[in-house]
This record gives C-alpha cells, structure tokens and sequence, in this order.
C-alpha cells in the first residue's frame, strides 16, 4: 500500500491539518486524518507576522518551532492509525504561509515549518517548500491544488468548477475536455475577513456554522463599495492572501462606505456575500458553462455560506465534493500528499495555465532520512 502524509495549515493558523492517504485508489483514500490545534500563544504571533510587524530572529525561531508542531502532528495522526514511520513513503508539507507577494519585486512567497525538522523528528523523507519553484517559473505560485483537482475530478460527462473556500477562496475550472486548458485563480476573500470581525467582535476565532452571520442583513451599500477594489477586476493568473485581504482593508472600506454604526452582524453578514460574490462573479466570467459546482474547504461547513452560493449558481447543481468521495475538510492536505509524491517520482504538480508559469515544474524540495 502506498501510504503518504499531507500536512497543510491555512489562513486561519488555527490547526494543523494531518491526513494518511492511500494512493493506490482512485480518488485517493484517506486512511486517518487528524486537526493538531495550534496553541494560541504560537498564533497570535504567527498572526502578528502576517500582519507584517517582522522580526527577523523571531521568525526564524519560529519556522523551527512550527516544524517540530508540524513534526507533533505527524506523531499523533500515525499513533491514531496504527501505523509506523517505516510505512509512509513521505510527507507532503505545505508549511504556514506567512507572506505572499507574486506582484512584488522580486515575486516571493514564503512558508514556514522547517522540514528538517520534520523529517529528522518523524523518520519520514519530507517534500517541502511547494510555491516557491513555480513562482521563480514566473507564476504566482498559487493556487496549486488545481492540479490535483484535474487529477482527481474532472469528468468528460460534465463542466465542473471545484470551490476551495478556505481563508481565500479560489476556482478551479475542469471542463469536459480533458485537453483543453484547465484554469483557476483565488476569487477573493473566502473565510478570512469573516473569521477576522468575528474574532473582533465576539471573541470566536470562526463564525461557526455561519450563526451570526445569519443574524444580520446585507449592508447594500458596503457590499458594492467591496467589490469596487481593484482585485475582483483583475484578470487571471492572480492569487491573494491575508497581507492583502485583511482588517485594515475591512477598516478602510467601513469607513468610507459611513458603515460604522451598522450592528456587527450585518457588517458579518455582508462580508459573507462578499465571498459569494467573488466566487459567483468568477464563474460567470470565466465559466459560463459550468453545470456542476464542488465545494471544499472550511466553507464547505458553513450551511448559510453554502445556502447564499447556491441561490447565485443559476440553477447549476452545488454541492461538497463528498459526492465526488473526497472529505471536503481535508482535501487540500490531501493534495499535498499527491503533490510530494509527484515530487519523488519527478513529475511537475503545477498547471502553468492556472499559475501563470512559463511552463510545469517540479515543486518542493526533498529532505531525505
């Protein structure tokens, strides 16, 4: 059986997710999975360094903490199966993306985790560092799961698109042609802006099952004032992150728009059809064809999220991409299991189509036991 780790923390910083995937199978079969909570201490600072106050020392102290943490959930996801480090072929790592700047001068991207660590305290050979070869490619260097998405989802019976909405939401366009050009691009804010305000406002790092969200009414106005920046216009390749899509930009936004006697729950409920909008906007655009909608990611969950993307699809069937046998929750940590065993076998894990990149490459870094 040929066993592999993925390993993937998002723009919540709240988990680590951990999966043991079985590869042999097509989709592939999660054997055990496990969410490592970051303890708050670790992510108040990593949010802090998103936020752009930098330390260096501090940062580099970090990447080695977060690797042993990365290194931890490993233990704990093989201890809950039953199954041992001589049996995993490897561990695909996406790290914890701290910044993301494809338009800056030169483009950069950067995760950390270190995977020396990782390897060295799981006995396991670690593929890391996934964003960054694409990126010197002259891609943005994300999104990257599309690959995996094409890999494992597209059908010749219909024209999909697979929603990813995790902190940052993004596309990914599967048309029934197999030959024909797979794209994909982050729409926009996914979960990010709302777990931010309701952080702010009610002290919970998650609008859990969109309840206050569900409270309050869109603030017409806002939303159109949202979707005038510039990001939502721009054409694909793009990607985007929290150095972009953040609290100062929410603030700036409020302000302007004279919303900030609006409740809090209006305001949350809004930013929740800014989501939607990025993503409905993005389908009509560039997918017009679209017959079938799969969703993942932590959005997938939230029942009014999923209810207010439904009503913008046009009548186009949506659902979670269980019904296509892949967990919606653990599916991007999945695909960096694919990715790392793409890597070993020396094959590329980007589509330059989505990314932007001269051409496909091969992702990752490999830190051999």
């Amino acid at each position: 059986m040929s066993l592999y780790v993925g390993l993937m923390s998002g723009t919540s910083m709240d988990a680590i997710d951990a999966v043991l995937v079985c590869h042999d199978e097509h989709p592939p079969r999660i054997v055990a999975r496990h969410s490592h909570t970051i303890p708050e201490p670790l992510r108040h600072t990593l949010t802090t360094i998103v936020e752009g106050k930098y330390d260096g020392p501090k940062v580099w102290r970090l990447d080695v903490e977060l690797g042993g943490l990365f290194a931890d959930a490993v233990a704990e996801l093989l201890r809950r199966a039953g199954v041992g480090a001589g049996d995993v072929t490897a561990i695909g790592s996406h790290g914890q993306t701290i910044y993301h700047g494809p338009e800056d001068t030169p483009p950069v991207t950067i995760q950390i985790a270190d995977p020396n660590v990782i390897a060295e305290r799981s006995g396991i050979t670690t593929v890391a560092d996934f964003r960054r070869r694409d990126l010197a490619a002259g891609g943005q260097g994300a999104p990257l799961a599309p690959a995996f998405h094409k890999a494992v989802l597209q059908s010749p019976g219909s024209a999909r698109v697979v929603v990813n909405i995790g902190g940052i939401a993004n596309i990914t366009v599967l048309p029934k042609d197999p030959q024909a050009p797979v794209i994909g691009f982050d729409t926009g804010p996914g979960n990010a802006l709302m777990d931010l305000w309701s952080g702010k406002h009610r002290g919970q790092p998650m609008d859990e099952d969109g309840r206050f969200a569900a409270q309050g009414s869109v603030a017409e106005n806002l939303l159109a004032a949202f979707l005038t920046d510039a990001y939502f216009g721009k054409p694909p390749p793009k990607s985007t992150g929290r150095e972009y899509f953040n609290l100062g930009w929410l603030q700036r936004f409020i302000e302007a728009a004279g919303c900030q006697a609006d409740r809090p729950e209006d305001i949350q409920r809004t930013l929740l059809e800014l989501t939607v909008a990025g993503i409905a906007n993005a389908i009509a655009a560039h997918a017009p064809e679209t017959e079938e909608v799969f969703v993942c990611g932590g959005g997938a969950r939230n029942p009014v999220l999923m209810e207010a993307l439904s009503n913008c699809m046009d009548g186009r069937a949506v659902s979670s991409t269980a019904k296509a046998g892949l967990d919606p929750r653990w599916i991007e940590a999945v695909a960096f299991s694919w990715m790392a065993k793409r890597t070993l076998a020396g094959e590329p894990s980007n589509l330059p189509t989505v990314t932007g990149a001269r051409r496909a490459v091969i992702l990752g870094a490999i830190y051999r036991v």
